[in-house]
């Protein structure tokens, strides 16, 4: 019966005959206006649709020269070693990945020597904030550093091959700390501080933390942690490469 008469886009108000002494082009219900209603609404939201498009365009550009730049010219004999590096970072990350949590296989390795080293002084550098932090700092720090490291390769460098190979230390340092969680209730791994059981690391973290029954849970999750970051490294130095080898001179 009302067919003639406009609803209202707002409020959605059907307007009827006892509504005809009424401005015809506004809303009895909510006063708007039909047509302003509609033009701001058709203005406004491809704006906003616009901005939110150029600010992911603006950002992801962003990253992508970022971590993604290379030179404008590589040597050639640069770029032979970065391809050796390469290689040698995966078949070394094929040797942790597939070897999984062993520390024999883990902790022969002289990159365990390394990392502990840095282990140790995150000890000290988190002592400072209570005895939780203190413990977890030999760890926290041992996989943080590298993705420093990588972060002042990549952005003050300008070298993302480098930030890459950093990236691959991450993912190994994950791997390095796994065999010490899964030692946290046997607590059979020999201990550099040499005080005995009572200064295991992981074995106190855990008991602090009621998380002693998912110790095998907790090693596998920072194996395959490191696994994938490793991975990532993998595929991040490849591409980095594939675009070198374009200008190469």
């Amino acid at each position: 019966m009302f067919n003639n008469y406009p609803k209202c886009p707002n409020c959605q108000y059907q307007r009827d005959e006892s509504d005809k002494l009424m401005n015809a082009m506004m809303c009895p219900a909510c006063g708007i206006i039909y047509d302003r209603w509609k033009a701001k609404r058709q203005t406004v939201k491809p704006d906003i649709d616009e901005v939110e498009v150029q600010l992911t365009m603006s950002l992801y550009e962003s990253l992508k020269d970022c971590f993604l730049s290379v030179p404008h010219q590589v040597d050639g004999m640069v770029f032979k070693g970065r391809v050796f590096a390469y290689l040698v970072i995966i078949i070394w990350g094929c040797y942790f990945m597939f070897g999984g949590i062993d520390w024999q296989n883990i902790g022969s390795s002289f990159l365990h020597n390394v990392n502990l080293a840095f282990h140790e002084f995150g000890h000290v550098l988190f002592m400072p904030f209570g005895d939780f932090w203190m413990i977890l700092g030999g760890s926290l720090f041992q996989v943080l550093l590298p993705l420093v490291v990588m972060l002042a390769f990549s952005i003050q460098q300008r070298d993302n091959f480098g930030a890459a190979i950093m990236l691959w230390w991450c993912g190994q340092s994950f791997i390095d700390v796994s065999p010490y969680i899964a030692d946290a209730q046997s607590r059979s791994l020999p201990l550099i501080s040499g005080l005995g059981k009572e200064s295991h690391d992981w074995g106190n973290l855990l008991r602090m933390t009621n998380n002693l029954h998912n110790t095998d849970f907790i090693a596998q999750s920072s194996f395959t942690i490191g696994c994938c970051i490793m991975l990532l490294s993998f595929i991040w130095a490849g591409a980095l490469l594939l675009k070198q080898k374009r200008v190469v001179r």
